[in-house]
């Protein structure tokens, strides 16, 4: 039996079990996030949430949590909800930039939030490309800690391009 993302992912949206399987998915498929155990624990059509836990993986030198975990979850956290609203056989979405802005010390579970909308994806994707070969997008994504303690402002840039103007080095 093959995996079915897109199967996966839409029933995910509405149950446990699935969001549990897509979870285990993701890890086998992302090995580089396996560790730090990130998990997605709500999403919709235009919303997506992943908890970042405290753990021992995820911390710095002073057992907060670490910096480069919370860029890491950002950066999966916009381009998961970019990828399965988008067309992967005719855009392509490649990562071009990352700023992250923190604002307090994680010291508990904290979880990232993205949300955009239909008009949003309008406005920043799909009426520019039709004049333009690429589209780079910002993707502002905030983490909170389990108390609401904000404690980064990411933006992840992303470049997204129809695969019809893709060229690469042979």
């Amino acid at each position: 039996m093959m995996f079915n993302a897109a199967k996966i992912t839409e029933k995910a949206k509405h149950s446990p079990f699935y969001r549990w399987v897509l979870n285990a998915a993701l890890d086998r498929m992302i090995p580089f996030n396996k560790g730090h155990r990130y998990k997605i624990v709500e999403f919709d059509d235009y919303k997506f949430k992943t908890k970042l836990p405290y753990i021992k993986r995820n911390f710095n030198h002073i057992r907060g949590l670490h910096a480069c975990s919370l860029a890491t979850v950002s950066e999966f956290t916009t381009g998961f909800l970019l990828i399965s609203k988008l067309d992967a056989s005719k855009y392509r979405l490649i990562m071009q930039r990352l700023e992250m802005d923190y604002h307090y010390q994680g010291k508990m579970d904290a979880f990232a939030v993205f949300e955009i909308s239909e008009e949003w994806l309008k406005k920043n994707i799909y009426d520019p490309l039709k004049s333009q070969d690429a589209v780079v997008i910002p993707c502002e994504v905030k983490i909170h800690d389990e108390k609401g303690n904000h404690l980064t402002t990411g933006k992840v840039f992303w470049q997204v391009k129809d695969w019809r103007k893709v060229k690469t080095a042979t």
